[in-house]
């Protein structure tokens, strides 16, 4: 009998943890509630678990099997649980993360400890950090050369689900509430859970949106990504499962361009794995800039307007529709996700810290790594990151990526009717051109071509090159 602990691979195919417990073994399928990683959760990501954890129950049931439901410290309930199931070992999917990496290391003490056998396979990524590194040996800074290494490199099959002759008969006690957990509803509306949804969309990206991905993957009203973040976050499906998916579109393509389609989109990937091994490789750029700059960068203490972008509310279309796009579905576009960090950190020179912080808490998919490399990314401070002289205008940016202002109006009321050109242009109307134009909508709350001037001299006074 051996124990597979699921945690960020909620799925029963493909998942390398659950393979490696029935191989030649009997599985006990266990989740542990660990309240000191719920300390970190948000309650749209705990809704979004609790759905997939609801989804893989019925699959294990439907085996004739249940998954098992604890809560406390791993530490001490996955010995009891192994002593209670008579289980030699545990498996589980590594993490990460530095506090992932910490409870590892505890788990590892506290299963030793209790003489039950352990072992940690890769599972969240196709290739673990440390696997791709320089020549020296060292990680990568820059991603084209960790992403040429990443595509060379042979990936990992699927892993088939287990029979249900593989999986032991336990009944498991009710999965918690949000309430019981301590979170309260959502304000946005959370998408739906599991496997079958998260191939469902698969399906749908692979027979069309893939091949169209490299050319229209930045326009937010054309819906021409996965959807698959919030899936690949919690594992409901597995990475190899997508990568080879992405692998026979490939096979299947009927131009370069289709092709090469397909192949930025598994670029995206890679970038999801070298954002990964960043944060492996350095875990303080969770609080602290990756980049190093002379002096420290002075960002601006604004409550009023911080709290004008967290609403959706700056007078700037585009910022404001993915603010809140995010406050009702949890989730943002990613070409407006670098927008409304270019837009706070670069317009209203406010930390990229507190931007971050605001997605860990809206974000249904959510990852450390991604989101902060993100972030970083942005503001001009992490590894591989935009130039602090390259500022996205945000009217550009609107009118480049949202030309009929579609995704504008779909998420900002008080701009449906008016006419797109208007739209791009509202920060330099007049007032009266505005109140005319759309008396509900807020004015700008800060003049773009004046803040690029005060971010260029605040990173040249970080970087030394000036006074101030």
């Amino acid at each position: 009998m051996h124990i597979h602990w699921h945690r960020r691979d909620l799925r029963a195919t493909d998942n390398a943890g659950l393979a490696a417990a029935t191989d030649d073994d009997t599985a006990v399928p266990v989740f542990v509630f660990d309240d000191e990683i719920l300390a970190h959760a948000a309650p749209a990501r705990v809704a979004f678990m609790l759905d997939a954890l609801d989804s893989l129950r019925g699959w294990y049931r439907d085996r004739d099997s249940d998954l098992v439901i604890a809560r406390g410290d791993p530490t001490v309930e996955l010995p009891r649980l192994a002593e209670r199931y008579d289980a030699e070992g545990v498996t589980w999917g590594e993490s990460y993360s530095g506090l992932g990496i910490e409870r590892d290391v505890a788990i590892r003490a506290a299963l030793d400890d209790a003489g039950v056998e352990r072992h940690s396979v890769t599972d969240t990524v196709l290739h673990r950090p440390g696997e791709i590194t320089t020549n020296d040996g060292d990680p990568y800074a820059v991603f084209t050369y960790f992403g040429r290494k990443w595509h060379d490199r042979e990936k990992d099959d699927p892993h088939d689900a287990p029979d249900a002759s593989a999986l032991a008969d336990v009944s498991g006690d009710p999965l918690p509430t949000l309430s019981d957990l301590g979170f309260e509803q959502p304000d946005a509306e959370i998408p739906p859970a599991g496997t079958d949804h998260a191939r469902a969309l698969l399906d749908e990206f692979c027979e069309d949106g893939v091949y169209r991905y490299e050319d229209r993957r930045d326009y937010p009203a054309e819906d021409c990504t996965s959807r698959l973040s919030s899936h690949l976050k919690f594992g409901t499906i597995g990475i190899r499962e997508v990568y080879e998916r992405t692998a026979a579109a490939v096979a299947d393509a009927e131009s370069d361009a289709q092709r090469e389609s397909v192949e930025e989109f598994q670029s995206q990937l890679a970038w999801r794995e070298f954002y990964t091994q960043v944060l492996f490789s350095n875990r303080s750029v969770v609080t602290e800039n990756y980049k190093d700059y002379e002096n420290p960068i002075e960002w601006r203490d604004d409550p009023e307007a911080l709290q004008a972008w967290k609403d959706g509310e700056t007078g700037y279309p585009i910022v404001d529709a993915g603010m809140r796009q995010l406050r009702d579905e949890a989730f943002m576009h990613n070409r407006v996700r670098m927008i409304v960090a270019s837009f706070l950190t670069k317009d209203l020179l406010i930390d990229w810290r507190e931007g971050y912080d605001w997605f860990r808490e809206r974000l249904v998919d959510h990852d450390t790594a991604n989101d902060n490399g993100g972030w970083q990314w942005a503001a001009s401070t992490g590894t591989d990151a935009q130039p602090y002289f390259r500022i996205f205008n945000p009217m550009t940016q609107g009118e480049r990526y949202d030309p009929d202002a579609d995704y504008i109006q779909s998420y900002v009321p008080e701009l449906r009717g008016v006419d797109p050109s208007v739209i791009h242009e509202w920060p330099d109307l007049s007032l009266t051109q505005r109140r005319n134009a759309a008396p509900d909508y807020p004015d700008p709350i800060v003049d773009h071509g004046e803040r690029r001037e005060q971010a260029l001299s605040m990173f040249e006074a970080a970087r030394g090159e000036s006074e101030s």
